[in-house]
């Protein structure tokens, strides 16, 4: 990863691609501050997640740290803090 921060539509894009989404939410919109629960998104969707972003982007976390009470905000924020540094 080269030192650009992981954005939004980073994370939308792993997040359809590793679990899909609920027919009902709309990640296109405005969802930073929804968590990851009221978008349809739990604990195991939210591993798979990490682990993708994780081969992709060599992020690495705690697997309790991402959990279906956090918003994308706060996992965005939890992240890019965690991403190497060139």
């Amino acid at each position: 990863m080269s030192d650009a921060q992981l954005t939004l539509d980073d994370l939308r894009r792993v997040l359809l691609e590793g679990s899909g989404t609920d027919e009902d939410v709309d990640l296109g919109g405005d969802i930073l501050d929804t968590t990851f629960e009221e978008l349809g998104y739990d604990s195991l969707a939210l591993l798979e997640t990490a682990a993708r972003i994780s081969r992709e982007y060599r992020i690495e976390l705690d697997d309790d740290a991402a959990t279906a009470e956090m918003t994308p905000r706060e996992l965005l924020d939890l992240l890019n803090a965690a991403a190497p540094r060139p």
